[in-house]
């Protein structure tokens, strides 16, 4: 086995497992008596793996599959989302991709046989008791075990590549490509940027009513993935009437076409120039997320955000853009003093300029307004439709109508949190 010679695809994540069963299909005929262990050593690690990522099959192929998929160089970070790339870089992919050729085509038997190991044959024909992934979406854990299937079928390296190079120009390379949400993590080292694994599957339909404001945030987002010039966004308005649901969202119904989501929160604001130094080459759009933002006067982050929203010398990225949403308007407090006549401030309308020059750089802004009583009923009877609630519609309405009187008023997320309610009385 030749893992030394590889060129492009080195530095794995979680390549110990590689080097060990390379070494033992090099060296089990020694009589080492370090081999069975490790042998046995390697089958643990498959299968927690199998534990973790859901997968099932043959989970050597999808072990080499996963370092494939996630595995960030100069080849695999070009071809995500255009696919196919010109130059020398392809000769030095297929060499390492027929090594990878052979990892895929290695007989085990006659290595289970020397070392005694024939439960091998189970890590090699794996049925998974795990119906979900805590690493990737379903749709991803399905994708990289058929991914693992199709390696395996391949003639040769050439075609193995073709297939590999047609799934990163489909779902990109990395944490970037297999997933649609990530989080900022603030370490010694600058920010990290970590998956989120579990978003909730909600749709702009799902979000009853709220036209106008939808198609204002379709219209800007879709500009931003297909290349097009876009604006910042700010979602303001009441709270529970869907500004946040509406980013998750665009999240869900806009990774198909390349958009990634980066939820950042106020206190991180001073990694936000690092967040965006480590995503702005790449072949992605990207959103910043910042949710419920808002300002004291006390607090000065909002000078720091509005010079790297625009104002600093460096440009802002194209591939770049922020959503925030607020239940502020101008997203600083103001107070009546600053607008009054009698001030201790000789530049009176400099401070108020100051304080609204911040929501001044969001090009987009959306209002969501609550719902009035018909409205809420509305949202009510859809939500009862969607999850077949069955009640008189009359007694329905009567019901949502006290229970937004002692739950937060007339909201859409009232309205959710009532029909919850009672689809947990029908459960029950």
């Amino acid at each position: 086995m030749r893992e030394e010679e590889l060129i492009i695809y080195k530095n794995f994540e979680n390549g110990k497992i590689l080097h060990d069963m390379v070494w033992l299909m090099d060296s089990y005929r020694s009589g080492d008596n370090r081999m069975r262990p490790l042998f046995f050593e390697c089958m643990h690690g498959l299968l927690e793996m199998a534990a973790t990522h859901g997968f099932s099959g043959n989970l050597w192929h999808c072990y080499l599959t996963n370092l494939l998929v996630n595995n960030e160089n100069s080849y695999s970070v070009a071809c995500e989302i255009r696919g196919e790339v010109e130059g020398s870089v392809n000769q030095l992919a297929l060499h390492d991709i027929a090594i990878f050729k052979e990892f895929y085509d290695f007989d085990f038997t006659e290595m289970t046989e020397v070392l005694k190991a024939p439960e091998f044959g189970m890590v090699i024909d794996y049925e998974s008791t795990a119906d979900s992934s805590r690493r990737y979406s379903t749709k991803i854990r399905d994708r990289i075990c058929y991914l693992a299937e199709q390696f395996a079928a391949t003639e040769n390296a050439l075609e193995m590549k073709a297939v590999l190079t047609e799934f990163y120009r489909e779902y990109g390379v990395g944490k970037f490509g297999l997933h649609k949400a990530f989080r900022v993590v603030h370490t010694d080292q600058g920010a990290r940027i970590d998956p989120i694994r579990n978003i909730s599957h909600v749709q702009l339909d799902d979000l009853i009513g709220y036209e106008i404001p939808k198609k204002k945030l379709t219209d800007n987002t879709n500009a931003f993935v297909a290349g097009r010039k876009a604006n910042n966004c700010l979602l303001f308005g009441d709270a529970g009437t869907g500004k946040s649901t509406s980013i998750k969202a665009i999240a869900n119904e806009y990774y198909d076409k390349g958009l990634r989501i980066i939820e950042i929160y106020k206190h991180q604001l001073q990694d936000l120039n690092d967040v965006i130094a480590q995503v702005k080459n790449r072949n992605y759009k990207f959103v910043i997320y910042m949710d419920d933002l808002s300002f004291e006067e006390f607090e000065t982050e909002y000078k720091y955000l509005k010079a790297v929203i625009e104002g600093g010398l460096e440009k802002k990225p194209n591939n770049v853009l922020i959503y925030a949403t607020s239940n502020r308007r101008h997203l600083i407090r103001e107070n009546y003093e600053d607008k009054e006549g009698r001030r201790e401030d000789m530049h009176a309308s400099d401070t108020v300029q100051e304080k609204l020059s911040l929501v001044y750089r969001f090009g987009v802004t959306i209002f969501f307004c609550g719902p009035d009583k018909k409205q809420y009923e509305e949202i009510v009877k859809g939500l009862a439709a969607r999850y077949g609630v069955t009640m008189e519609e009359e007694k329905l309405l009567a019901e949502a109508n006290k229970w937004e009187l002692s739950h937060g008023g007339l909201s859409g997320r009232t309205a959710q949190q009532f029909i919850d309610y009672l689809r947990g009385m029908e459960e029950k």
